[in-house]
């Protein structure tokens, strides 16, 4: 009995899960507390699942676009790694007919979502998949992300952001990624990324438990949580993420605003964001 209840276990949890969600989601359909361009809290595959986080998170993106990257409402905008548009639906009420959003990332789950509930509805918001390899969260890609190109023309959008992209992403990736948002950025343009960076006090905090997440596996450059699958979660030394900024020409707007995620109790975000410009 011992047995079978061990190896039915991840089942059994899966479906606990699932119950959970799908009674919350029924309920706040019940009690009309989601707006429809929001997913249900069970498809909520790229952050916490909860409509009032859901909401927040795009809210406060949406002030860093304007304050802090001087994003006008007929801007450009690429999204890269939009999830299931957490990022995206304020941005509806804010660009006008002259804006234009795009959006891409490797999960089909919420690329499909967003084409059906966002893009059918503001057709100047645009989604696709990029079938980009990640040995995390598309284990069968087609392309490496160290050689993909972004599918669009260079000096293109006014602001390119990736929220929790380069969390996951090994020293290659990201760099290729990195030189591919100075192609297609304009002059002037800003980008906005979000990273766990490593210098001396995060440091500090990681090796005294304080931060939320304990990057215990040191790689040179980088540190993960897991040695076998290190894109699970990545963090960079401050130093190689600034040389690497310098190396493809993105100016650093500084102060760079370090996130909650190390025990700090001065910050913005939970990440920490760097926002650049293009020369």
């Amino acid at each position: 009995m011992k047995m079978i209840l061990k190896k039915r276990a991840p089942f059994l949890l899966d479906m606990s899960i699932n119950m959970y969600y799908g009674l919350k989601d029924f309920s706040d359909m019940l009690l009309q507390r989601r707006d429809p361009l929001i997913p249900s809290t069970r498809l909520m595959f790229d952050g916490p699942r909860s409509i009032q986080d859901f909401k927040k998170n795009g809210a406060d993106f949406l002030e860093y676009f304007i304050n802090l990257c001087n994003l006008k409402p007929d801007g450009k905008v690429l999204d890269v790694g939009c999830g299931i548009g957490r990022k995206t639906l304020p941005l509806t009420q804010y660009l006008d007919s002259n804006g234009e959003y795009e959006g891409f990332d490797i999960i089909d789950l919420g690329i499909n979502w967003c084409n059906k509930n966002i893009t059918s509805k503001y057709p100047n918001f645009h989604f696709q998949k990029a079938d980009v390899l990640n040995k995390y969260y598309n284990p069968n890609g087609k392309y490496k992300a160290s050689e993909y190109k972004f599918p669009f023309e260079e000096n293109y959008f006014d602001l390119v952001f990736l929220g929790s992209v380069f969390t996951h992403m090994l020293p290659n990736d990201l760099e290729n990624y990195l030189s591919e948002v100075f192609r297609v950025l304009k002059s002037d343009g800003r980008c906005l990324i979000s990273y766990f960076l490593i210098n001396k006090n995060s440091l500090a905090s990681i090796q005294s438990n304080i931060s939320s997440i304990n990057f215990q596996y040191d790689l040179e450059d980088y540190r993960t949580t897991d040695i076998d699958i290190p894109e699970d979660a990545v963090s960079y030394k401050e130093s190689y993420i600034r040389n690497l900024y310098q190396k493809h020409y993105l100016e650093i707007l500084e102060p760079i605003n370090f996130g909650s995620w190390s025990g700090r109790d001065d910050y913005l975000d939970y990440q920490d964001l760097i926002i650049a410009k293009k020369p």
